[in-house]
């Protein structure tokens, strides 16, 4: 069996890529880290800890250290739990990131190739998604994963088209859940429009119900929303399973995880 990493690396030098109109999102790119080295902040730190001097301690060296900050729960490759899309799911209270079992999130995997079916700052139509299923030749597992290659590996986070990309709508997300996904996986920055061109969308019709409606289906069919995978080029159209397992977070409505598919 081989192991297929689906994960984006934090890297905290990847903050630095992102173009400045852009720089606010970096807190859902990667944490910004403060790195203890034993040979150097982290001798300092250990010989304190252990109330000796940086000369006693063994061949001269203290500990690997490092301390994150700014992480957001929606950070890098993450796993949305219900109560991300609101307070309700299904007309029950929405579950959080721990009330997910394990085996909820380590399930059967088809992959949906939408390249050359889906645009930047355009909705995937359904159209495109059952063209994609249909390609494929599998069917969507019950309770199981679809995952969306829409071809932003193109894009490293220098590029403007890595926040440009095709999103989901309502009508996309339950198209999905109806054919019985559990766990919704996308190869972009984000499951809807960006934020931008669903704001515009917004101020050219005054229809809220553009406002990140893709994500808002989970109100109405319960499903887990996995943003920013990688290594998608990597994986066969179905037959295999992916383990998509969060940090557990308690009381939180997202976390970022190990993704890895077992093929």
């Amino acid at each position: 069996m081989e192991l297929i990493d689906l994960t984006r690396t934090l890297d905290p030098a990847d903050r630095e890529l992102l173009p400045e109109g852009l720089k606010a999102l970096a807190s859902v790119v990667a944490p910004s880290v403060t790195y203890s080295h034993p040979a150097g902040a982290g001798r300092d730190e250990f010989a304190a800890a252990l109330q000796c001097g940086v000369h006693d301690l063994p061949d001269g060296e203290g500990w690997g250290s490092e301390m994150l900050s700014e992480f957001n729960s929606h950070l890098g490759t993450h796993v949305d739990a219900p109560l991300h899309y609101g307070s309700t799911s299904e007309g029950k209270p929405s579950r959080t990131i721990t009330d997910i079992a394990l085996d909820e999130l380590f399930c059967e995997t088809v992959v949906l190739d939408l390249r050359g079916r889906c645009e930047a700052n355009q909705p995937i139509s359904v159209d495109a998604l059952k063209a994609a299923l249909a390609e494929n030749g599998a069917s969507v597992p019950q309770d199981g994963a679809v995952l969306l290659r829409t071809g932003q590996e193109s894009f490293t986070l220098a590029d403007t088209g890595f926040f440009q990309y095709p999103g989901m709508s309502r009508e996309g997300t339950l198209f999905l859940a109806e054919q019985g996904a559990k766990v919704l996986g996308t190869d972009a920055a984000g499951w809807d429009l960006s934020f931008a061109v669903m704001a515009q969308k917004f101020r050219d019709t005054g229809d809220n119900s553009v406002l990140w409606d893709g994500h808002r289906a989970g109100r109405e069919r319960e499903v887990f929303i996995v943003q920013q995978l990688a290594n998608l080029a990597a994986l066969p159209p179905s037959g295999f399973h992916v383990a998509f397992f969060p940090i557990k977070l308690a009381r939180a409505s997202a976390a970022p995880a190990r993704v890895v598919a077992f093929v």
